[in-house]
């Protein structure tokens, strides 16, 4: 099916984005749409805007961190020693209670 088919094509204009690794990306609009400020480069995944010279900054990204990690956030080495020692004197109080413990 061609454009003859179709009909006319609604008029188009190209707008061009930059983003923070310097890629360009040019989408293509109907001239009724309303151009949005940002767009997400389809490269990198980084926010792109119209500002060559001051694109968006890349987004900070936190490193992975464990289980662990997090517990020492919230815990000192003191307050995990405390916490051990109770949890053994339990485990222990309950074998000599002959308790069967899995």
């Amino acid at each position: 099916m061609g454009e003859a088919e179709r009909g006319e094509a609604a008029p188009r204009e190209v707008v061009t984005y930059y983003c923070a690794n310097h890629h360009v990306i040019r989408p293509v609009f109907s001239v009724d749409a309303q151009i949005p400020d940002t767009w997400d480069c389809p490269k990198c995944g980084y926010r792109a805007n119209r500002d060559s010279k001051n694109p968006p900054p890349p987004p900070k990204i936190t490193p992975y961190k464990t289980h662990l990690a997090y517990v020492k956030e919230r815990r000192s080495d003191e307050e995990a020693a405390a916490i051990l020692a109770e949890a053994l004197e339990s485990l222990r109080e309950r074998r000599r209670n002959g308790e069967v413990i899995y």
